[in-house]
């Protein structure tokens, strides 16, 4: 475990002298309200290593920054480069993401466990899949599981560019893999107007509704507070169910929830309840033009060409393009398509 600065300058300088190197992370998504980056794992040449960000007095600065220099197998990369993309030394591009590459090849199953256990007839333990990355020290298992998810990074990439370049997709792969880049650098924003919209929450009355936004701004505010996600505050279900019973005036039993916590849960439903109905929020449900005939025609012959031609190659036809996309390109919008989509549904013929 890379845990000092003295052994985490020399690191990076070593890494220096390899141009490719694996990279994955560990984040606390599970155990945390601020969500944040536990574990940097790294594999090259000279072996397979473990940086803590947790480590006290370690700064990375430096270490994000010298990623840039190099070409970084990843898999999955989308969810790692938003990750450390919080960073602002971190500025990496060069990516080889092998679930991407997986996919191009017309694989079932794209999984790292699976793709090692295909390519390397080994299988991975998953039992720390869900562990919680934040505790120190970190067991020996959880360890050998880190090191595992890059042990065979390296190799993988390796096996899979020869075969997108035997079959002749490497560009689609490059073209596709280039849009993920892009879509990983672009900052998400939380939509806290609209963010108490749980799933199940436009069957509500206006009133339930009202409540069910009071209740989860006090969720997230004690979530924040003890720094654990909100599921451990109260499920999504059960808070519905909390603002149901209390415009119905019955009993909503909570267990195992701290009295104070209760008690602000409490007045967070009474003050919803003694809200103006001027206050409840209104579901607008967006009513969508409907496709023309022309579009929906169009629709079904891109259909049926992707369909086709996702035979003949092998491929998920929702690689080469998702219904959404294909409406789309009925309404005369190709913006959605890269150029490998473009060539292979012969959209510029129709």
């Amino acid at each position: 475990m890379i845990s000092t600065p003295e052994h985490l300058a020399d690191f990076t300088s070593r890494l220096d002298t390899h141009k490719v190197i694996g990279l994955d992370t560990e984040a606390d998504s599970l155990h945390s309200y601020y969500e944040k980056v536990c574990l940097v794992q790294v594999c090259s040449p000279d072996g397979y290593f473990l940086v803590d960000p947790l480590a006290e007095g370690l700064d990375l600065s430096v270490f994000y920054a010298s990623l840039t220099a190099h070409t970084l197998i990843i898999h999955g990369a989308d969810y790692d480069l938003r990750l450390l993309g919080r960073h602002p030394s971190f500025a990496a591009t060069e990516i080889f993401d092998t679930s991407i590459a997986a996919r191009f090849l017309g694989l079932e199953q794209i999984g790292y466990a699976a793709l090692v256990q295909k390519f390397f007839d080994v299988t991975l333990c998953k039992a720390s899949q869900r562990a919680d990355w934040g505790r120190r020290p970190l067991p020996p298992r959880m360890e050998e599981y880190a090191l595992n998810d890059v042990r065979y990074l390296l190799p993988l990439a390796e096996i899979l560019e020869n075969q997108l370049k035997e079959l002749g997709r490497w560009e689609w792969y490059g073209q596709s893999r280039d849009a993920m880049v892009q879509s990983a650098r672009e900052p998400r924003e939380r939509d806290l107007e609209n963010a108490w919209r749980v799933n199940g929450s436009s069957k509500l009355a206006p009133r339930e509704a009202a409540v069910l936004r009071a209740l989860w701004h006090w969720r997230d505010a004690e979530a924040s507070a003890w720094d654990r996600p909100t599921f451990h505050v109260i499920s999504n279900d059960r808070m519905i169910d909390a603002a149901c019973a209390a415009v119905a005036g019955q009993k909503f039993e909570v267990h195992r929830m701290p009295p104070p916590r209760y008690a602000r849960m409490k007045e967070a439903l009474r003050a919803a309840l003694d809200l103006p109905e001027s206050e409840w929020p209104v579901f607008e449900r967006e009513r969508k033009a409907r496709p023309s005939g022309a579009a929906c025609r169009l629709f079904e012959k891109l259909r049926e060409k992707r369909d086709t031609v996702a035979r003949e190659l092998a491929l998920d036809p929702s690689l080469i393009a998702s219904r959404l996309t294909l409406m789309s390109v009925a309404q005369q919008n190709c913006a959605r398509l890269l150029p490998w989509q473009r060539d292979l549904l012969e959209v510029d013929l129709l």
